[in-house]
């Protein structure tokens, strides 16, 4: 909206509650778009020669549930109750260092009690789920976007009887079919990974150890390789969530399998590709049902655990195994200087692999995996963490969270130190 003005913002706070309140009388094509940290605003209000346009953009100090916020017009005025994720006392509204100076604190003391009141004179106002689409007063449109809804979200039984009633079949999407395909064929993939694996092991015992990359190898290097296709997936809108993340994921275990395993045989016969080849398969066997589940709308709540359970033992395994690779991998690569680049040459750029991988080790390999844990514990938090009770459990326990990673990784640090001195 051009030459918008940014009207003045009242606020105020008590216990888990925000409440708002936008200094503009009978505002008219109210847009309002809110996420949970942040709130968009846009209006205007007619003039004498061209109407006044108004809006702005808060965001706010820490989260709110955009679910649980609420609105009312009263007096005129657009006044708002937020909910706090987390119920905490902020010292200002916005994350910023201050408040911008048309954001004021509430001289009227605004709270629920002040606009629920019980005077029997002045009509109660009944506060509306901001899900909710509404129209404003004397044909004035008030319109949100909150998120996209798909009807047949709401109605997923109904609107599949009715397409096999008028077509006796019910045809799938296209993009959903991939989908199931994809997922089962990367299932099954990493299944036999597991089974190949375990057989080996029962019948041989830690010898097989040593032969896990030439069973299984050719397979996980395909898999690995289709696996690429979860980075085009978000980008082409096959998927939700990010591009970047799953990037990274993919990414980092192409370098590890390709460039650290694949491009040194010495390294190929280490234990060390046992287990890492382990927790992968391990972690893909229960996320590929999951999606699959997730794609056909079949809730089974041990699967949802599992998905969201199972990495906090093995991603952080998982991130030390691909370390000893790397780390036990720099003497191999300073003998044969594979992938590094010396000068004199026409680019006049040189690159030495076995410094770039003591540098990730030194300075990015804990951040790598707090980024990567954290991600995934945020993915738990929203999936399984919905109610008020549970959320107060995870912000309180969240540092005997990490506390446990750490010592799950120290121990099996010690556990694969102690076996390669006794071998």
């Amino acid at each position: 909206m051009s030459n918008a003005q940014s009207p003045t913002v009242y606020w105020n706070q008590i216990n888990g509650d925000i409440y708002l309140r936008i200094d503009i009388n009978d505002p008219q094509g109210s847009e309002i778009h809110f996420e949970d940290d942040c709130m968009h605003f846009s209006a205007f209000k007619p003039g004498d020669d061209t109407p006044v346009n108004y809006s702005f953009t808060l965001n706010f100090y820490k989260p709110t549930d955009r679910t649980e916020n609420v609105y009312d017009l009263i007096d005129h005025q657009l006044q708002f109750i937020l909910k706090k994720q987390y119920d905490e006392k902020w010292p200002r509204l916005t994350c910023q260092d201050s408040d911008p100076s048309w954001v004021v604190p509430d001289s009227d003391k605004l709270t629920k009690k002040n606009l629920c009141s019980k005077d029997k004179k002045v009509p109660k106002p009944v506060f509306k789920k901001l899900s909710e689409q509404y129209a404003g007063l004397n044909d004035k449109l008030h319109r949100e976007e909150l998120e996209k809804r798909d009807i047949h979200e709401d109605y997923p039984h109904m609107y599949d009887k009715l397409h096999k009633e008028e077509l006796g079949y019910r045809k799938e999407d296209y993009k959903k079919v991939y989908l199931a395909f994809y997922n089962l064929f990367q299932f099954i993939g990493f299944l036999y990974i597991l089974i190949i694996m375990g057989i080996k092991y029962s019948r041989d015992g830690p010898e097989s150890m040593e032969q896990t990359y030439k069973s299984v190898g050719r397979l996980l290097k395909f898999a690995q390789l289709m696996q690429f296709l979860e980075i085009m997936h978000p980008i082409f809108g096959y998927t939700k969530g990010s591009a970047l993340i799953a990037f990274i994921q993919v990414g980092g275990r192409a370098f590890i399998l390709f460039v650290m395993i694949e491009s040194e045989k010495r390294m190929q016969t280490k234990p060390v590709v046992f287990y890492l080849f382990f927790v992968w398969s391990l972690v893909e066997v229960f996320r590929y049902p999951y999606y699959i589940a997730q794609l056909f709308r079949v809730n089974i709540p041990l699967l949802t655990w599992l998905r969201y359970t199972v990495w906090i033992p093995l991603y952080p395994i998982g991130f030390l195994c691909e370390g000893i690779v790397m780390l036990r991998n720099i003497p191999y690569f300073e003998e044969t200087k594979k992938y590094s680049i010396e000068l004199p040459n026409s680019w006049n750029f040189s690159f030495y692999l076995p410094t770039f991988m003591r540098i990730y080790l030194l300075m990015f390999f804990i951040p790598a995996l707090y980024m990567m844990m954290s991600h995934m514990n945020r993915a738990r938090y929203q999936k399984l963490g919905k109610t008020k009770e549970r959320k107060v459990v995870v912000q309180k326990y969240n540092s005997v969270f990490y506390a446990v990673n750490f010592c799950l990784v120290v121990g099996f640090a010690w556990f694969y130190y102690f076996k390669m001195s006794i071998n």
